[in-house]
């Protein structure tokens, strides 16, 4: 199982608020120490509100480019439906040519639609500009010459896209939630999918990652190329104790206040201890304890090929990040693929 971070590029908050220009430091950091450490892979999300830096996350990454020689850069997630495909495709080719063939994507319609308004897209197209640029990016992917048209953007006649990527086809993952007509399309595509799971057990998903392994059998993928990956929050202390004391004021104040601008109740302590247990989809301990619970959602899913920690918005330093970064790297890694 390939193990890496995902990160929106919070500035933090309360004691640990930063400035813009520290916050982006402190990232670049901890990406730095991620190469350094041995974990597989580090993905920088899209998003367009004050509280987070990562509204141009092929800049960060081609920034951590710089400062890492092995460790896979990704988006986590390009938000495509208010994206210019071209462009999604010639800045991550760009990414790929400084890292010398580390760059991937994750796509996705976005499970915050602040973009839509920002760049003038409808709503009521959700679905409908992603399938589209989806379409087109894989083209673009997949061919030098685009001839091409379409519903949301000027059409393309025999037109060259370029700088093409040093990875002969550069990894674009499907990214999400949980409606299962998008588990089928990535199938269907025969595109890896990451799910995001943020709440409740993580063996509830796993009717919709069957639905997609079927969709891609009948579509003629092998089981190989249908790899799955699985993104939830999580954060690795010395102890499981630690990791609570922690991990979970932090926690419970963002949840809270998402809970209070989306219609939910403010989380609790029994809610939290719910997710940390064995079968729920937070993944906070020590490390024996995460790297059994990384086996276990493995196996409820029927195989899991790659995880992402979601750790940096639960208010934590960046001392406590680097010290989970560590523990990532040097204990829950070679316990889970011992």
């Amino acid at each position: 199982m390939e193990i890496g971070i995902d990160s929106f590029a919070s500035a933090m908050y309360g004691s640990n608020a930063l400035s813009s220009v520290d916050a982006m430091e402190q990232l670049l950091d901890r990406i730095a120490l991620a190469d350094q450490a041995g974990l597989d892979v580090f993905g920088i999300g899209e998003h367009h509100k004050k509280e987070f830096l990562d509204s141009a996350p092929a800049v960060i990454l081609s920034a951590a480019a710089a400062r890492t020689k092995r460790i896979r850069l990704t988006s986590a997630v390009t938000v495509l439906s208010t994206s210019d495909p071209v462009r999604v495709y010639q800045n991550f080719a760009t990414l790929d040519l400084i890292s010398k063939g580390r760059a991937e994507l994750v796509v996705g319609r976005g499970s915050a639609v602040d973009a839509y308004p920002l760049f003038g897209y409808d709503l009521n197209n959700y679905d409908a500009l992603f399938k589209e640029k989806l379409d087109l990016l894989l083209r673009i992917r997949d061919q030098e010459f685009v001839t091409w048209s379409g519903r949301f953007r000027p059409a393309l006649q025999n037109q060259p896209v370029y700088p093409r990527s040093l990875q002969d086809k550069l990894p674009v993952w499907l990214g999400v939630g949980g409606t299962p007509e998008s588990f089928v399309r990535a199938g269907s595509l025969g595109l890896p999918l990451m799910v995001a799971i943020i709440g409740g057990e993580t063996e509830r998903f796993r009717p919709l990652v069957d639905l997609y392994r079927e969709a891609g059998r009948k579509s003629g993928f092998s089981p190989e190329q249908l790899k799955v990956g699985l993104h939830s929050p999580g954060y690795v202390a010395t102890s499981n104790e630690q990791a609570v004391a922690d991990y979970y004021p932090g926690y419970a104040e963002l949840w809270t206040k998402l809970g209070r601008e989306r219609g939910w109740p403010p989380v609790t302590k029994t809610q939290f201890n719910n997710l940390i247990a064995p079968r729920g989809v937070l993944v906070v301990g020590a490390p024996e304890q995460i790297a059994e619970k990384l086996l276990r959602h493995s196996e409820a899913l029927g195989g899991v090929d790659r995880f992402t920690f979601q750790m940096d918005n639960a208010g934590l330093s960046h001392k406590q990040l680097l010290q989970s970064i560590e523990l990532i790297g040097t204990k829950v890694i070679p316990l889970v693929n011992s």
